[in-house]
């Protein structure tokens, strides 16, 4: 069987730019034969809307939506459009993440309550509304791929609130997993990717560090790119995959092995 994803409605989320995960996920959906909803985060003067639509326009994503995770009617309005254009969801990609950059750089005790809470809700609670309004559309078998890191199980240098937003993100998986598992076979996995420069890690003190330390010390002598952790999400939302749910998959070169 090879992997095709021919005739399912998928949603991704998190696309700022052509460094994005998120933006070598949906390449990789779509060359699977995914038809695609992007959404983009809204600003005042649209900058953000302007740039992921002329990114994506060679996707023909049939969905194009406004989402902040932090407007709950916002992420109502994106589920009702789905439901009335689409009717159903086959698969849905968070790719939600941040952290101010002051609380990733040095002590971790240094988090303002402010900052944690911020962090915790756009990284790691948002996974839960956003499956709470798909599972209703969810298809039998339609899965869900969210993106964390090692720094969610391993004290990483300067990645401090972030590695704990994560690690309740992993967590996430594991209830939402079980709470939509029974009715529908919806299946909820995260990848673990190895650092990659994006806009978004750029925020992390170090990150050239990091990723020269994989380069280093991975079994493969590198890191990876946003396409072979797109691969993985293809994998995660078709039928080839469909008795893993739960799971947290390393996409990081092997380095998560090592010892030192």
């Amino acid at each position: 069987m090879l992997l095709d994803l021919s005739g399912k409605k998928i949603l991704v989320t998190g696309i700022a730019n052509n460094r994005s995960i998120a933006w070598g996920i949906a390449q990789q959906l779509k060359a699977a034969g995914a038809e695609l909803g992007i959404t983009y985060l809204p600003d005042e003067k649209g900058r953000f809307e302007a740039k992921v639509k002329e990114l994506t326009s060679p996707l023909n994503p049939s969905l194009f939506l406004p989402l902040n995770v932090q407007n709950s009617s916002q992420i109502e309005e994106v589920f009702e459009t789905i439901k009335n254009q689409w009717g159903q969801l086959d698969g849905l990609v968070h790719c939600l993440a941040f952290a101010g950059k002051e609380e990733l750089v040095g002590n971790y005790s240094a988090t303002t309550s402010e900052g944690f809470s911020r962090a915790l809700e756009i990284s790691a609670y948002s996974l839960a509304p956003l499956c709470k309004y798909a599972k209703p559309l969810f298809s039998k078998g339609a899965g869900v791929v969210t993106l964390t890191y090692l720094g969610a199980e391993r004290a990483i240098p300067n990645y401090n609130v972030m590695g704990v937003a994560k690690a309740a993100l992993e967590a996430s998986v594991r209830y939402l997993s079980e709470e939509l598992g029974p009715e529908n076979q919806v299946r909820v996995n995260a990848i673990s990717a190895g650092p990659i420069r994006t806009l978004a890690s750029s925020a992390i003190g170090g990150i050239l560090d990091m990723i020269h330390n994989v380069e280093e010390k991975a079994p493969l002598r590198r890191t990876v790119t946003q396409i072979e952790v797109g691969n993985t999400a293809a994998f995660l939302l078709s039928d080839l995959s469909s008795g893993i749910s739960g799971q947290t998959v390393y996409v990081d070169a092997g380095y998560c092995i090592n010892g030192m």
